[in-house]
């Protein structure tokens, strides 16, 4: 079997062309009709935005490592890596019995304090109605109401412990911040929980970003007001950032700034995922082609160039760098005003139908 589709049943000496790397000449390929390769693209000289390639990585807008803030065994993990969760929704559990403990201490010094402060106040009363009836002395009406306010401010300080107790004892219920979903899990069924330790981490995939490092160097000829490319790993088009917010700090190592990309809703982007910004520079004029109509096996780069007629010829060219809008600048093997095959596997199909009758 040849490397190109439309060799398959036609010439020998253009797969051994192909195979060593030489120059591929035209090869005339029967259509059976115009459009029968696909639709086309006008390869013409255009001025084409020069761009500047900076390699980034996605991120989410909105996301957060919860921790712990009370050490304690994990009694209850409800969630895994991947699951969607909504805002309040419980996530994992920490042994409370500890916690519920010291809310129920502290409840108990509350009520006696309270009744502390009851006797005091009683008692102060007393010797004011006896200090007007001259059977105590101004003494003795002075000490019971420090005693009073002594009880007032013991009573103030644990009833603050106590909301403080209480407080605490939610540490032990890890919740969602917001709607989103579960990255990752940093503990298991078991573990045990110390302060500060990472337990869950919950981003919004509605909201991404990607953020990419740029020279200061190419930062000063970037156009920031120019619309950003952005070629995502896995995906054969490219999209355009939103929004662009230059982080006004440098890095003193590696003298370069990191710039944030705002992504629109995009199908299938993760957090941690591969991206490469193409921003501005300036205009040139060049001929590109899309990079989805270049076909290449091994070291030969070829397209599909399409006459007036429909009829295809398969053509070695030479690609240069990718250009924004998805489109390849190419140097060599092809002419101004030339069409060329967008969808090279169809033209191949194509022309293998209609060399088909010939081979015979």
């Amino acid at each position: 079997m040849s490397l190109f589709a439309a060799g398959r049943l036609a010439r020998p000496l253009v797969a051994l062309a192909l195979a060593v790397g030489l120059a591929l000449p035209p090869v005339a390929v029967a259509q059976p009709a115009a459009g029968g390769v696909g639709p086309t693209f006008d390869a013409v000289v255009r001025d084409l935005p020069q761009t500047l390639a900076a390699e980034g990585v996605v991120e989410a807008v909105r996301q957060a490592t919860l921790g712990a803030q009370v050490a304690g065994r994990i009694t209850e993990l409800s969630v895994k890596a991947g699951d969607t969760v909504r805002a309040g929704q419980v996530l994992l559990r920490i042994d409370a019995r500890t916690a519920d403990q010291a809310v129920a201490a502290s409840r108990s010094q509350v009520a006696e304090a309270e009744a502390n402060l009851a006797n005091a106040k009683r008692r102060h009363d007393r010797n004011v109605s006896l200090q007007a009836q001259k059977f105590v002395s101004q003494a003795a009406v002075d000490q019971s109401d420090a005693e009073l306010k002594a009880a007032q401010a013991q009573l103030a300080a644990l009833k603050a412990n106590a909301v403080q107790a209480s407080a605490a004892q939610t540490f032990n219920t890890i919740t969602a911040p917001f709607a989103g979903v579960v990255g990752a899990t940093h503990v298991e069924l078991g573990d045990m929980a110390q302060p500060g330790r990472a337990l869950v981490t919950v981003f919004d995939p509605r909201d991404l970003r990607v953020t990419a490092t740029l020279p200061q160097a190419a930062l000063a000829k970037a156009k920031l007001d120019a619309p950003v490319e952005i070629e995502l790993a896995g995906r054969g088009a490219t999209v355009r950032a939103t929004k662009v917010t230059v982080i006004p700090v440098a890095d003193a190592r590696t003298h370069s700034t990191r710039v944030r990309l705002d992504l629109p809703a995009v199908v299938g982007v993760l957090p941690g995922q591969f991206a490469r910004a193409f921003f501005v520079t300036g205009t040139t004029r060049a001929l590109a082609v899309p990079s989805a109509a270049l076909l290449k096996r091994g070291e030969v780069t070829a397209v599909y160039v399409v006459d007036r007629d429909g009829h295809a010829v398969l053509r070695q060219v030479r690609a240069g760098e990718s250009v924004a809008g998805g489109l390849v600048e190419i140097l060599a093997g092809l002419a101004g005003g030339e069409r060329v095959a967008q969808n090279p596997v169809q033209a191949g199909m194509a022309a293998s139908a209609a060399s088909a009758p010939a081979a015979k």
